[in-house]
């Protein structure tokens, strides 16, 4: 499985639609894509301009076909406007043994 970490620092002035844009995007990838796994949004306590997203993927070609969607191509150009830097951290994730819940 892959992991996506991805940090946002959003400019303050277009934070409600970042957050707009955020939320339209997680829930697509999560009702649309079978290979999105988990789509976490989150807010820094110390910053509430600076969003971190967690998401994981089945496999290199389940993150691929995420960024060919078109809910994707609304997200990025929501993001040009809004976001101030982006920093994106591709893992792959461990597996010893865990089960789900």
């Amino acid at each position: 499985m892959i992991a996506l970490f991805v940090t946002l620092d959003v400019r303050p002035e277009h934070r409600d639609r970042l957050v707009s844009a955020i939320g339209s995007q997680a829930a697509a990838s999560l009702s649309l894509e079978p290979g999105c796994l988990q789509f976490d949004v989150c807010i820094d306590s110390a910053d509430p301009n600076r969003f971190l997203l967690y998401e994981t993927y089945e496999d290199d070609a389940a993150l691929e076909a995420h960024t060919s969607t078109p809910h994707f191509a609304v997200w990025r150009e929501a993001a040009a406007v809004c976001v101030a830097r982006q920093v994106n951290i591709v893992t792959t994730i461990l597996d010893f043994g865990r089960t789900t819940a």
